[in-house]
Protein backbone atom coordinates (compact mmCIF):
# COMPACT_ATOMS: atom_id res chain seq x y z
CA UNK A 1 0.00 0.00 0.00
CA UNK A 2 2.83 2.41 0.87
CA UNK A 3 4.45 1.81 -2.54
CA UNK A 4 1.18 2.57 -4.32
CA UNK A 5 0.73 5.79 -2.35
CA UNK A 6 4.30 6.86 -3.17
CA UNK A 7 3.78 6.28 -6.88
CA UNK A 8 0.58 8.34 -6.86
CA UNK A 9 2.25 11.18 -4.95
CA UNK A 10 5.25 11.13 -7.30
CA UNK A 11 3.00 11.29 -10.36
CA UNK A 12 0.98 14.20 -8.95
CA UNK A 13 4.15 16.04 -7.96
CA UNK A 14 5.59 15.67 -11.46
CA UNK A 15 2.38 17.11 -12.93
CA UNK A 16 2.22 20.04 -10.50
CA UNK A 17 5.95 20.88 -10.68
CA UNK A 18 7.14 19.52 -14.03
CA UNK A 19 10.06 21.87 -14.59
CA UNK A 20 11.86 21.36 -11.32
CA UNK A 21 11.26 17.85 -9.98
CA UNK A 22 12.78 14.61 -11.26
CA UNK A 23 11.66 11.69 -9.10
CA UNK A 24 14.71 9.67 -8.11
CA UNK A 25 12.86 6.38 -8.10
CA UNK A 26 12.75 4.41 -11.36
CA UNK A 27 9.38 4.34 -13.08
CA UNK A 28 8.04 1.53 -15.29
CA UNK A 29 8.44 2.46 -18.93
CA UNK A 30 5.37 3.72 -20.77
CA UNK A 31 3.25 4.70 -17.77
CA UNK A 32 1.82 8.12 -17.03
CA UNK A 33 4.41 8.60 -14.30
CA UNK A 34 7.19 7.61 -16.69
CA UNK A 35 6.17 10.16 -19.32
CA UNK A 36 5.59 12.85 -16.68
CA UNK A 37 9.18 12.30 -15.61
CA UNK A 38 10.42 12.51 -19.19
CA UNK A 39 8.36 15.64 -19.84
CA UNK A 40 9.72 17.30 -16.69
CA UNK A 41 13.27 16.90 -17.98
CA UNK A 42 12.29 18.11 -21.45
CA UNK A 43 10.56 21.18 -19.98
CA UNK A 44 13.49 22.01 -17.70
CA UNK A 45 15.89 21.98 -20.64
CA UNK A 46 13.51 23.80 -23.00
CA UNK A 47 13.18 26.62 -20.46
CA UNK A 48 16.87 27.45 -20.99
CA UNK A 49 18.34 29.15 -24.06
CA UNK A 50 19.96 26.85 -26.57
CA UNK A 51 23.46 25.89 -25.48
CA UNK A 52 26.65 26.10 -27.50
CA UNK A 53 26.17 22.61 -28.94
CA UNK A 54 22.66 23.33 -30.14
CA UNK A 55 23.74 26.63 -31.67
CA UNK A 56 26.58 24.92 -33.53
CA UNK A 57 24.22 22.28 -34.94
CA UNK A 58 21.69 24.89 -36.07
CA UNK A 59 24.42 27.04 -37.62
CA UNK A 60 25.89 24.08 -39.51
CA UNK A 61 22.47 23.13 -40.91
CA UNK A 62 21.70 26.70 -41.94
CA UNK A 63 25.12 27.09 -43.54
CA UNK A 64 24.64 23.90 -45.58
CA UNK A 65 21.21 25.03 -46.75
CA UNK A 66 22.67 28.25 -48.13
CA UNK A 67 25.61 26.44 -49.71
CA UNK A 68 23.25 23.98 -51.40
CA UNK A 69 20.85 26.75 -52.46
CA UNK A 70 17.84 24.51 -51.89
CA UNK A 71 14.05 24.86 -51.73
CA UNK A 72 11.84 26.84 -49.36
CA UNK A 73 8.50 25.61 -47.98
CA UNK A 74 6.17 28.09 -46.26
CA UNK A 75 3.97 27.56 -43.20
CA UNK A 76 1.03 26.46 -45.34
CA UNK A 77 3.15 23.71 -46.85
CA UNK A 78 3.58 25.37 -50.22
CA UNK A 79 6.82 25.25 -52.18
CA UNK A 80 7.55 28.98 -52.51
CA UNK A 81 11.18 28.81 -53.62
CA UNK A 82 12.64 26.20 -55.95
CA UNK A 83 16.40 25.83 -55.68
CA UNK A 84 18.90 23.26 -56.86
CA UNK A 85 18.06 19.55 -56.80
CA UNK A 86 20.28 16.66 -55.82
CA UNK A 87 21.86 15.66 -59.16
CA UNK A 88 22.06 19.01 -60.91
CA UNK A 89 25.34 20.28 -62.29
CA UNK A 90 24.38 23.92 -61.89
CA UNK A 91 21.33 26.12 -61.51
CA UNK A 92 22.34 27.94 -64.73
CA UNK A 93 24.53 25.48 -66.65
CA UNK A 94 24.39 27.39 -69.96
CA UNK A 95 25.45 30.71 -68.42
CA UNK A 96 28.90 29.68 -67.26
CA UNK A 97 31.82 27.79 -68.74
CA UNK A 98 33.13 26.67 -65.38
CA UNK A 99 31.81 26.26 -61.87
CA UNK A 100 33.05 26.08 -58.31
CA UNK A 101 32.58 22.54 -57.10
CA UNK A 102 30.94 23.72 -53.88
CA UNK A 103 28.10 25.16 -55.94
CA UNK A 104 27.20 21.82 -57.52
CA UNK A 105 24.30 20.11 -55.75
CA UNK A 106 25.48 16.56 -56.50
CA UNK A 107 28.98 17.37 -55.26
CA UNK A 108 27.60 18.54 -51.92
CA UNK A 109 25.56 15.35 -51.48
CA UNK A 110 28.68 13.34 -52.32
CA UNK A 111 30.38 15.08 -49.38
CA UNK A 112 27.61 13.90 -47.04
CA UNK A 113 28.16 10.29 -48.08
CA UNK A 114 31.93 10.53 -47.88
CA UNK A 115 31.72 12.09 -44.42
CA UNK A 116 29.56 9.14 -43.35
CA UNK A 117 31.37 6.21 -44.98
CA UNK A 118 34.76 7.60 -46.10
CA UNK A 119 36.47 5.70 -48.90
CA UNK A 120 33.87 2.92 -48.57
CA UNK A 121 31.04 5.23 -49.70
CA UNK A 122 30.92 3.95 -53.32
CA UNK A 123 30.37 0.40 -52.05
CA UNK A 124 27.46 1.56 -49.87
CA UNK A 125 25.52 3.42 -52.56
CA UNK A 126 23.23 1.42 -54.79
CA UNK A 127 22.35 2.26 -58.39
CA UNK A 128 19.16 0.82 -59.87
CA UNK A 129 18.16 -0.03 -63.41
CA UNK A 130 15.68 -2.09 -65.42
CA UNK A 131 16.73 -4.96 -67.64
CA UNK A 132 17.13 -3.94 -71.32
CA UNK A 133 15.04 -0.80 -70.75
CA UNK A 134 17.21 1.37 -73.01
CA UNK A 135 16.85 -0.98 -76.01
CA UNK A 136 13.11 -1.56 -75.56
CA UNK A 137 10.42 0.46 -77.33
CA UNK A 138 7.24 -1.14 -75.93
CA UNK A 139 5.99 0.94 -72.97
CA UNK A 140 3.89 -1.94 -71.62
CA UNK A 141 6.78 -4.37 -71.48
CA UNK A 142 7.66 -5.43 -67.93
CA UNK A 143 11.35 -5.10 -67.09
CA UNK A 144 13.09 -6.71 -64.11
CA UNK A 145 14.81 -4.48 -61.57
CA UNK A 146 18.60 -4.75 -61.68
CA UNK A 147 21.09 -3.41 -59.16
CA UNK A 148 24.73 -2.50 -58.94
CA UNK A 149 26.93 -0.26 -56.78
CA UNK A 150 28.62 3.03 -57.46
CA UNK A 151 31.95 1.32 -56.92
CA UNK A 152 31.37 -1.04 -59.86
CA UNK A 153 30.43 1.85 -62.13
CA UNK A 154 33.50 3.81 -61.06
CA UNK A 155 35.72 0.83 -61.81
CA UNK A 156 34.11 0.47 -65.24
CA UNK A 157 34.80 4.15 -65.94
CA UNK A 158 38.53 3.56 -65.48
CA UNK A 159 38.56 1.57 -68.75
CA UNK A 160 37.88 4.75 -70.71
CA UNK A 161 41.10 6.10 -72.25
CA UNK A 162 39.96 9.69 -72.80
CA UNK A 163 40.44 11.56 -69.48
CA UNK A 164 37.52 13.95 -69.97
CA UNK A 165 35.09 11.17 -70.89
CA UNK A 166 36.41 9.16 -67.95
CA UNK A 167 35.67 12.04 -65.57
CA UNK A 168 32.16 12.50 -66.98
CA UNK A 169 31.50 8.79 -66.42
CA UNK A 170 32.73 9.05 -62.83
CA UNK A 171 30.46 12.01 -62.17
CA UNK A 172 27.54 10.26 -63.86
CA UNK A 173 28.03 7.27 -61.56
CA UNK A 174 27.89 9.46 -58.47
CA UNK A 175 24.90 11.42 -59.72
CA UNK A 176 22.98 8.20 -60.40
CA UNK A 177 23.78 6.92 -56.93
CA UNK A 178 22.63 10.18 -55.35
CA UNK A 179 19.30 9.93 -57.19
CA UNK A 180 18.73 6.26 -56.33
CA UNK A 181 19.92 6.25 -52.68
CA UNK A 182 17.95 8.19 -50.00
CA UNK A 183 20.32 10.63 -48.31
CA UNK A 184 18.28 12.53 -45.70
CA UNK A 185 19.91 10.71 -42.77
CA UNK A 186 23.34 11.11 -44.35
CA UNK A 187 22.67 14.87 -44.38
CA UNK A 188 21.78 14.90 -40.66
CA UNK A 189 24.89 12.84 -39.90
CA UNK A 190 27.04 15.26 -41.91
CA UNK A 191 25.67 18.28 -40.05
CA UNK A 192 26.10 16.66 -36.64
CA UNK A 193 29.69 15.65 -37.39
CA UNK A 194 30.45 19.12 -38.72
CA UNK A 195 29.04 20.55 -35.48
CA UNK A 196 31.38 18.40 -33.38
CA UNK A 197 29.28 15.37 -32.40
CA UNK A 198 31.24 12.15 -31.82
CA UNK A 199 30.54 8.45 -32.24
CA UNK A 200 29.99 8.26 -28.47
CA UNK A 201 27.26 10.92 -28.51
CA UNK A 202 25.47 10.33 -31.83
CA UNK A 203 24.85 7.38 -34.14
CA UNK A 204 26.03 8.52 -37.57
CA UNK A 205 23.96 6.51 -40.01
CA UNK A 206 22.22 6.39 -43.38
CA UNK A 207 18.92 5.70 -41.55
CA UNK A 208 17.13 7.98 -39.07
CA UNK A 209 15.63 5.22 -36.91
CA UNK A 210 18.96 4.40 -35.24
CA UNK A 211 19.42 7.72 -33.49
CA UNK A 212 15.66 7.99 -32.86
CA UNK A 213 15.69 4.75 -30.86
CA UNK A 214 18.91 5.90 -29.15
CA UNK A 215 17.13 9.07 -28.00
CA UNK A 216 14.22 7.06 -26.59
CA UNK A 217 16.71 4.79 -24.81
CA UNK A 218 18.34 7.89 -23.34
CA UNK A 219 15.03 9.17 -22.00
CA UNK A 220 14.43 5.77 -20.43
CA UNK A 221 17.93 5.74 -18.92
CA UNK A 222 17.38 9.17 -17.38
CA UNK A 223 14.16 8.06 -15.70
CA UNK A 224 16.06 5.06 -14.30
CA UNK A 225 18.91 7.33 -13.11
CA UNK A 226 21.45 5.62 -15.36
CA UNK A 227 24.37 7.33 -17.04
CA UNK A 228 24.01 7.96 -20.75
CA UNK A 229 26.35 9.87 -23.06
CA UNK A 230 24.03 10.43 -26.01
CA UNK A 231 23.47 13.96 -27.21
CA UNK A 232 19.69 13.71 -27.68
CA UNK A 233 16.73 12.62 -25.56
CA UNK A 234 13.25 11.89 -26.96
CA UNK A 235 10.56 14.37 -25.92
CA UNK A 236 6.80 14.37 -26.62
CA UNK A 237 6.62 16.62 -29.66
CA UNK A 238 3.46 18.63 -29.10
CA UNK A 239 4.23 19.22 -25.42
CA UNK A 240 7.82 20.48 -25.74
CA UNK A 241 9.16 23.88 -26.81
CA UNK A 242 11.77 23.36 -29.56
CA UNK A 243 15.18 25.02 -29.55
CA UNK A 244 17.90 25.43 -32.20
CA UNK A 245 19.81 22.20 -32.67
CA UNK A 246 16.87 19.98 -31.76
CA UNK A 247 15.54 17.51 -34.32
CA UNK A 248 11.92 16.88 -35.30
CA UNK A 249 10.99 13.53 -36.83
CA UNK A 250 8.05 12.00 -38.61
CA UNK A 251 7.22 8.38 -39.28
CA UNK A 252 6.22 7.04 -42.68
CA UNK A 253 5.33 3.44 -41.81
CA UNK A 254 2.23 2.35 -43.70
CA UNK A 255 0.92 0.33 -40.74
CA UNK A 256 1.23 3.44 -38.52
CA UNK A 257 -0.35 5.89 -40.95
CA UNK A 258 -3.20 6.72 -38.56
CA UNK A 259 -1.29 6.19 -35.30
CA UNK A 260 -1.13 9.04 -32.81
CA UNK A 261 2.09 10.45 -31.40
CA UNK A 262 1.63 8.64 -28.03
CA UNK A 263 0.94 5.35 -29.81
CA UNK A 264 4.18 5.55 -31.76
CA UNK A 265 6.09 6.54 -28.60
CA UNK A 266 4.68 3.55 -26.73
CA UNK A 267 5.67 1.21 -29.54
CA UNK A 268 9.27 2.42 -29.55
CA UNK A 269 9.65 2.20 -25.78
CA UNK A 270 8.22 -1.33 -25.81
CA UNK A 271 10.60 -2.39 -28.59
CA UNK A 272 13.75 -1.14 -26.88
CA UNK A 273 13.93 -4.26 -24.73
CA UNK A 274 14.01 -6.55 -27.76
CA UNK A 275 17.00 -4.96 -29.48
CA UNK A 276 17.40 -3.60 -33.04
CA UNK A 277 16.04 -6.70 -34.76
CA UNK A 278 12.66 -5.95 -33.21
CA UNK A 279 12.55 -2.26 -34.13
CA UNK A 280 9.64 -1.59 -36.48
CA UNK A 281 9.47 2.23 -36.70
CA UNK A 282 12.13 2.34 -39.40
CA UNK A 283 10.49 4.36 -42.17
CA UNK A 284 11.22 7.81 -40.76
CA UNK A 285 12.47 11.26 -41.70
CA UNK A 286 14.07 13.93 -39.50
CA UNK A 287 14.97 17.60 -39.86
CA UNK A 288 17.14 19.92 -37.78
CA UNK A 289 15.68 22.94 -36.00
CA UNK A 290 17.65 25.87 -37.41
CA UNK A 291 15.72 28.85 -36.04
CA UNK A 292 12.78 29.60 -33.75
CA UNK A 293 10.95 32.85 -34.50
CA UNK A 294 9.13 33.30 -31.19
CA UNK A 295 7.35 36.61 -32.00
CA UNK A 296 5.86 35.09 -35.18
CA UNK A 297 5.31 31.66 -33.57
CA UNK A 298 7.18 29.92 -36.39
CA UNK A 299 9.79 27.18 -36.49
CA UNK A 300 12.33 26.72 -39.29
CA UNK A 301 13.83 23.31 -39.96
CA UNK A 302 16.48 22.20 -42.45
CA UNK A 303 16.20 18.74 -43.99
CA UNK A 304 18.09 16.79 -46.60
CA UNK A 305 16.52 14.95 -49.55
CA UNK A 306 13.31 16.96 -49.08
CA UNK A 307 11.88 17.24 -52.60
CA UNK A 308 15.37 16.15 -53.78
CA UNK A 309 17.17 19.05 -52.12
CA UNK A 310 18.42 20.52 -48.87
CA UNK A 311 15.22 22.36 -47.98
CA UNK A 312 14.20 24.98 -45.42
CA UNK A 313 10.74 24.36 -43.98
CA UNK A 314 8.60 26.84 -42.04
CA UNK A 315 6.32 25.24 -39.43
CA UNK A 316 3.66 26.54 -37.06
CA UNK A 317 3.97 26.91 -33.29
CA UNK A 318 1.13 27.46 -30.84
CA UNK A 319 0.85 30.50 -28.59
CA UNK A 320 2.91 28.63 -25.96
CA UNK A 321 5.62 28.07 -28.64
CA UNK A 322 5.00 24.33 -28.73
CA UNK A 323 4.57 22.33 -31.92
CA UNK A 324 1.20 22.73 -33.60
CA UNK A 325 -0.73 19.67 -34.75
CA UNK A 326 -1.98 21.72 -37.72
CA UNK A 327 0.86 22.17 -40.20
CA UNK A 328 -0.98 22.86 -43.42
CA UNK A 329 -4.01 24.57 -44.86
CA UNK A 330 -5.95 22.56 -47.40
CA UNK A 331 -8.66 24.27 -49.35
CA UNK A 332 -12.22 23.09 -49.96
CA UNK A 333 -12.92 19.61 -51.32
CA UNK A 334 -12.99 20.84 -54.92
CA UNK A 335 -9.66 22.65 -54.88
CA UNK A 336 -8.02 20.12 -57.26
CA UNK A 337 -10.10 19.21 -60.30
CA UNK A 338 -7.53 18.50 -63.01
CA UNK A 339 -8.85 15.52 -65.01
CA UNK A 340 -6.96 12.25 -64.95
CA UNK A 341 -6.03 10.94 -68.40
CA UNK A 342 -7.91 7.69 -67.65
CA UNK A 343 -10.96 9.38 -66.13
CA UNK A 344 -13.63 11.68 -67.50
CA UNK A 345 -14.23 13.49 -64.22
CA UNK A 346 -11.75 15.37 -62.09
CA UNK A 347 -9.79 13.35 -59.54
CA UNK A 348 -9.63 14.78 -56.03
CA UNK A 349 -6.21 15.16 -54.45
CA UNK A 350 -6.07 13.38 -51.06
CA UNK A 351 -5.90 15.76 -48.13
CA UNK A 352 -2.59 14.35 -46.97
CA UNK A 353 -0.98 15.57 -50.19
CA UNK A 354 -2.33 19.10 -49.96
CA UNK A 355 0.41 20.47 -47.69
CA UNK A 356 4.07 19.52 -47.70
CA UNK A 357 4.07 20.19 -43.93
CA UNK A 358 1.05 18.10 -42.95
CA UNK A 359 2.93 14.93 -42.05
CA UNK A 360 3.04 12.37 -39.23
CA UNK A 361 5.49 14.29 -37.03
CA UNK A 362 5.76 12.37 -33.77
CA UNK A 363 8.84 13.20 -31.69
CA UNK A 364 11.24 15.99 -30.83
CA UNK A 365 14.83 14.95 -30.18
CA UNK A 366 16.13 17.49 -27.70
CA UNK A 367 19.77 18.48 -27.27
CA UNK A 368 20.64 17.62 -23.69
CA UNK A 369 22.78 19.84 -21.51
CA UNK A 370 26.38 18.83 -20.88
CA UNK A 371 25.40 18.12 -17.29
CA UNK A 372 22.73 15.64 -18.43
CA UNK A 373 24.93 13.86 -21.00
CA UNK A 374 27.42 12.15 -18.78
Amino acid sequence: MRAVVCLVVAALWAILCPATVFPAMAQPADTAAFWNNVQARCDATAAKPAGETGRRIAAAALDEFHRFDGHRIDADGRLIGFGQTEAEQSLRPTAQLQSKLGGLAWWRVMQYWQALFGKDAPEKLEVLGFGDAVAASDPDREAPLIRTTTAKLLRAAENEADPETREVLREAAWRLAIIDTPWSAAFVSYVLRKAGATDETFRFSNAHWGYIYDAFATSKAEVESKDDAHLYRACPLEATIPRPGDIVCRQRARQLENASEPEVRRRIIAELAGGPLGYTVRATHCEIVAFVDAPSRKLYTIGGNVEQAVTARKLNLRADLKFSASQGRCEAAGHWTLPNAQEKSGAQMPRGNCSLNDRNWFVLLQVRTEKDAR
